[in-house]
């Protein structure tokens, strides 16, 4: 890409910025489109209420025969729809008599981005229960009204067959504990459930929590994890279905961004299906169903003891739950997840134990991966100098030479490195080996629960963006905000690339390419954490500073007389690698095949 080239994309971008920022709409026809917009949903909400609630209504309360109420579960067939609260120090949980399950969770002294409790999921929409084939007909527990008893911190919910004959539910919700023990309690039920198993159902629809529904949809997702395999999960970017039977099912979770609700059997599922489907409607992010088969050993009592856990994704806690639940948190593909898990989150766990602001840990973080890495930054800025030193040689060779043949013009360039003992890729090695740790930090900020609702300067919430900038209107490519992290992150960037070009010598494209990447990267990460992009920034920082301590440090003019008496020692003695060797070999061929080409 030439300059000309280069400033008219450029001047592009400016053209385009400039267009969307006069000749957009104002903020007060912003406001009146909004308004009128709202008038018409809540016209159409109405409508759709008067409409269907009558129908709605008919269904909960259907008229039931007299035969219906003397049989099975005639008891429990119809009724009145109550709650019961069960809640300690972490959580609380509303339980309804009809399907005799947990109606809403809430995460005590959690919020919300906008300051309101944090409830994983509540209202009728959301399904629990068994699915049981009795008499020839299939029933769904979820459709029974359950009686409930509270005893202290247990609440027992029991649906009656017949006589002695009947369904039970218990919740134990023990003390400053997010777990839930659920033990199920088929009493006398073998006597009408033919089959040999029976078919757990749990629906969810989970609630918006964090600023960005959309990177929340991007971190939700159902887990599960086969007895003898690591957890896996299905898509985070589309609706799907999978059906689970390469084995028995260990644990299956509802995972959110930041929040999961697990459900984990004492003895494990025989196999499952489970869902997602991507919510469209405000203020819900996706909707999760879950089957999951247990066997049914027609005995008198047949009990199957679960427990749940709410709560937060923070590693160290569900760590502590074991099963390997920990691996809901994203720390990223191999090797990015090892370095995570066994360097940096444990550095982080370490600086955490002060007490100090995130932010400065953020930044003793970086400090301490800085100096980690310093004997390579070292190392690339020496190649990267070398390289530069040796740019009048390789001029010469080039006007000599001519660009007509580009690979007697490399293997000009490959004698003049072998004689003066240098690698053309020092200076990339060295950078290659930092890329996994950079990249590893791309994982590991947007799913630090620890980050969630922690301030810095100005950023109110290291774990989402720092809209700094709100446009009132969408723009392609950037969204409807910009953060300043990001931007200052993104200058930072180009000041970098260009010293690292003065440092280097980069010419023509490869010049440009490094300008470039940076307005991308301003796109890519507008939307992501505060904390993410200042970590970029500080390492940017840094970066200046160590470069500018190793150039205090260097004496180019010695560099120069090395290279130079490099050229007076005799080849023999000068151990060619293996990679020069390679790259000998294929430039001879490839002078070789031009040759024969010529010829022809």
């Amino acid at each position: 890409m030439d300059r000309n080239t280069f400033t008219g994309l450029f001047l592009i971008m400016i053209v385009l910025a400039g267009s969307f920022y006069f000749f957009g709409p104002s903020q007060t026809e912003i406001t009146k489109e909004k308004e009128r917009i709202a008038a018409d949903s809540l016209k159409k909400v109405n409508a759709a209420t008067k409409t269907t609630a009558p129908a709605i209504a008919a269904a909960a309360t259907p008229a039931v025969d007299s035969a219906t109420l003397s049989g099975p579960f005639g008891g429990s067939i119809t009724g009145t729809a109550k709650t019961t609260v069960l809640e300690n120090e972490n959580l609380k949980l509303t339980l309804t008599n009809k399907g005799g399950k947990i109606l809403s969770v809430q995460v005590k002294d959690q919020k919300t981005y906008n300051g309101k409790p944090v409830i994983l999921f509540d209202g009728d929409q959301n399904k629990f229960g068994l699915k049981m084939n009795i008499n020839g007909k299939i029933l769904n527990t979820d459709d029974l009204y359950f009686t409930p008893t509270v005893t202290g911190n247990m609440v027992s919910m029991r649906a009656t067959y017949q006589g002695d004959k009947y369904i039970e539910y218990t919740y134990d919700l023990k003390p400053k504990s997010n777990n839930v023990a659920f033990n199920i309690n088929l009493n006398g039920l073998n006597q009408v459930i033919q089959t040999d198993s029976i078919v757990l159902n749990w629906s969810a629809t989970l609630l918006e929590q964090e600023k960005s529904a959309a990177k929340e949809k991007e971190h939700s997702a159902p887990f599960y994890k086969y007895t003898d395999a690591s957890p896996d999960h299905l898509s985070v970017a589309k609706d799907e279905t999978e059906e689970l039977k390469k084995g028995k099912i260990e644990w299956f979770s509802f995972k959110q961004q930041f929040f999961s609700a697990v459900l984990i059997p004492k003895n494990a599922f025989e196999s499952g299906k489970l869902a997602v489907t991507v919510a469209t409607q405000p203020g819900l992010i996706k909707r999760y169903d879950a089957d999951m088969k247990m066997h049914f050993g027609q005995v008198a009592n047949q009990t199957y003891a679960m427990d749940f856990y709410f709560g937060t994704n923070k590693f160290s806690v569900l760590k502590a739950q074991g099963h390997e639940i920990e691996k809901l948190v994203d720390m990223g593909y191999w090797p990015l997840k090892y370095i995570n898990r066994f360097v940096v989150l444990p550095v982080f766990k370490f600086l955490e134990a002060f007490g100090w602001n995130y932010g400065l840990i953020i930044l003793i973080l970086t400090i301490l991966l800085k100096v980690a890495m310093s004997p390579l930054t070292y190392k690339s800025y020496i190649s990267m100098a070398k390289m530069r030193i040796l740019k009048p040689e390789m001029d010469e060779i080039k006007a000599k030479v001519g660009e007509d043949n580009p690979t007697l013009l490399q293997q000009e360039y490959l004698k003049l490195y072998k004689q003066v003992g240098v690698n053309p890729l020092g200076g990339c090695l060295p950078m290659l080996l930092q890329l996994p740790f950079v990249m590893a930090f791309f994982f590991f900020f947007p799913n630090l629960f620890e980050l969630r609702g922690e301030s810095f300067l100005w950023m109110k919430d290291l774990s989402t963006y720092d809209d700094f900038i709100k446009f009132g209107f969408t723009i392609p490519f950037i969204g409807d905000h910009l953060s300043l992290m990001c931007v200052l992150m993104t200058i930072s960037t180009l000041i970098y690339t260009y010293f690292n070009n003065q440092i280097s010598g980069a010419t023509g494209q490869m010049k440009y390419i490094g300008y470039i990447m940076p307005i991308i990267f301003l796109g890519v990460l507008n939307s992501y954490p505060s904390g993410l992009n200042y970590y970029y920034f500080l390492a940017n920082m840094l970066t200046f500073a160590q470069q500018f301590m190793i150039k205090s440090m260097v004496d180019d003019e010695k560099i120069h007389r090395t290279l130079q008496e490099n050229k007076t020692k005799p080849v023999e003695t000068k151990k060619k690698s293996k990679f020069q060797s390679r790259l000998d070999d294929y430039m001879r061929q490839q002078q070789q095949a031009a040759t024969q080409a010529k010829k022809k």
